[in-house]
């Protein structure tokens, strides 16, 4: 058994020089370990039935094709309340992975494909890794709990009036500016 390409226990390397030259099925579920590892991870309350299951075939002489199916149910705190959020997710991946391809190196500037499912063919497809980038990518950024709501709030010094989002707007000082000429006695 060759060694993985990195130290994560989520990786579930694929070595291309292994494979068969047809298509090569996968299933991933953590167990509760490493799905707590994961929510470690991406900074998540829990996570809770994750699964991956897809394919890797040839896509030409020399590219493959990744396409798998993510379930994961995760739990996250709500932006306003910090109250627990549980959403399940569904979600379709893809990655295609080309030959002569590279990845970006040194002084960081690279700059992004059309496709940003398309990735650089190394000798490994970690289907763990990719599992992880998915979920990651499938995450609500702003996860918010059943009936919480955003309350106005205004401040102000004592015998100030609070500014209001009204007054903030680019003709607001205008508006004030005409109330203000029509009040003035002719």
């Amino acid at each position: 058994m060759r060694p993985a390409p990195n130290a994560r226990t989520w990786s579930q390397p694929f070595w291309l020089a292994d494979m068969a030259s047809g298509r090569t099925a996968f299933s991933l579920t953590p167990d509760a370990g490493m799905c707590q590892e994961i929510a470690t991870e991406l900074g998540l309350l829990g996570l809770r039935k994750l699964r991956f299951v897809g394919d890797i075939s040839p896509n030409g002489a020399s590219d493959w094709h990744l396409r798998a199916k993510l379930g994961a149910t995760v739990d996250q705190p709500c932006v306003l309340s910090l109250d627990r959020v549980t959403t399940r997710i569904e979600d379709n991946t893809s990655r295609l992975y080309l030959a002569g391809s590279t990845s970006p190196k040194g002084d960081g500037a690279y700059e992004m494909p059309d496709d940003e499912t398309v990735e650089p063919l190394g000798k490994v497809i970690d289907v763990g890794l990719v599992m992880v980038e998915a979920l990651a990518l499938a995450l609500p950024q702003y996860p918010r709990a059943p009936g919480v709501k955003l309350r106005k709030t205004r401040f102000a010094a004592p015998s100030v009036t609070p500014m209001t989002d009204a007054d903030a707007r680019a003709f607001a000082g205008l508006k004030a500016l005409r109330e203000n000429l029509n009040d003035e006695p002719e």
